[in-house]
């Protein structure tokens, strides 16, 4: 085991970042972002504060000899009042691109959550160390994941051998935005949402802007699609525009029109997908809001159920099955003048045969066994021979 006179400590720099859109300095080290400073200047909600400064999809990458690491980290943990205590956040180690270790960081700062008023309570907790040891010998190439569901501070980063920066990886860079089920929802780590498994599948390397709740066709995230550079495009735009009842029918065409054109003028040729949503039965046929079932609170399974009623379609109010066949019908009318533009139907990657057998277990995410599915589906329709991204 190294001594304190052994450990060589490297800063925690954007260099050894990736999948993170912006850096910031705090009193404690580094915070990686998904969204640059201005896109976050222009909104003040704090849920999309809370989800894009959680590091899913963001890693740290190097290279070394080293056959022991530590990472001190200072994690924000979620408490929901009603809800049993969730596990801490999982970091996933990679040893020249296979799984190689899991770990996790206890303590940290705690943001308690009342679900039935929505009320936050901030503590702040301890800085803790993950550790990986018995590395392989010789040089290698390392990436530690950052947990998808944590606000993860990056403090300092120690080795027993120097690190120097890996070498940028030959293979084009997927950028997807989606709602929490693309940025992780309930799955088990951060190599294991639906996206990650994708691009693993896919060969390609992945920067994450699944925001939870605030996939909600806001410019800034119009701005920062366009202004990223990135070989291949997808968004995948419904739920949270159902579930939090945000707009009606005669907003939402021109909205997806403005958020396309957006992302155009940067990317006038970069193969774009649009996905609808996933089947989720609450929301096919009843708008939202999505409000949490009083019942089910104290029981262990918070479930949702959909606030809206069915009637209100005739008012313009969405649901999904409004949703998807208005992107259909954006998607086939733009493609007229735009051949990089695709469409995938959600209901692909997840349908009815899917919700029987793998049913959402709150009525809204799917879990660890549906983020695989999700994922292999997506990379067999998308990335082979044919899909919107399987031509080089």
């Amino acid at each position: 085991m190294p001594t304190q006179d052994h450990w060589i400590t490297t800063p925690v720099t954007a260099g050894l970042l990736r999948g993170a859109l912006d850096v910031e300095r705090t009193e404690h080290g580094v915070l990686p972002h998904r969204l640059p400073a201005r896109a976050r200047a222009q909104c003040a909600d704090p849920q999309l504060a809370m989800a894009e400064a959680q590091p899913s999809g963001v890693r740290v990458v190097f290279r070394t000899r080293a056959t022991v690491l530590e990472l001190d980290t200072l994690p924000t943990k979620r408490v929901y009042t009603g809800a049993p205590p969730r596990p801490d956040g999982v970091y996933d180690l990679l040893v020249n691109g296979r799984p190689a270790g899991r770990g996790s960081v206890p303590g940290g700062n705690t943001v308690t959550i009342d679900m039935a008023t929505w009320t936050t309570e901030r503590r702040s907790g301890p800085v803790g160390t993950l550790r990986f040891a018995d590395l392989p010998d010789g040089v290698k190439d390392i990436e530690i994941w950052l947990p998808h569901n944590e606000t993860t501070e990056l403090v300092a980063l120690r080795t027993d051998a120097p690190v120097e920066p890996a070498p940028d990886p030959d293979r084009r860079v997927w950028l997807h935005h989606g709602s929490s089920i693309s940025h992780g929802s309930d799955t088990e780590s951060p190599t294991t949402t639906w996206p990650a498994l994708a691009a693993s599948l896919g060969g390609v390397e992945l920067i994450n802007l699944g925001f939870g709740g605030s996939a909600l066709l806001d410019p800034f995230t119009a701005r920062t699609l366009r202004d990223t550079p990135a070989d291949l495009i997808s968004v995948k735009i419904g739920i949270n525009l159902v579930n939090t009842d945000l707009m009606r029918l005669r907003a939402f065409g021109p909205a997806v029109h403005g958020f396309l054109d957006t992302i155009r003028e940067g990317r006038p040729d970069t193969p774009l997908l649009v996905v609808s949503p996933l089947l989720c039965p609450i929301h096919e046929d009843t708008p939202g809001p999505s409000l949490l079932d009083p019942g089910s609170l104290g029981t262990g399974r918070p479930r949702f159920r959909a606030a809206g009623d069915p009637a209100e379609r005739a008012a313009g109010k969405l649901t999904l099955g409004v949703v998807r066949d208005e992107l259909a019908r954006i998607v086939s009318q733009r493609a007229a003048d735009d051949p990089h533009l695709h469409h995938l139907d959600g209901r692909r990657l997840y349908g009815e045969a899917d919700s029987a057998e793998l049913p959402l277990p709150d009525d809204i995410h799917p879990d660890a066994a549906t983020h695989r599915r999700i994922g292999e589906r997506f990379a067999e329709l998308v990335f082979t021979p044919g899909g919107a991204f399987g031509d080089r």
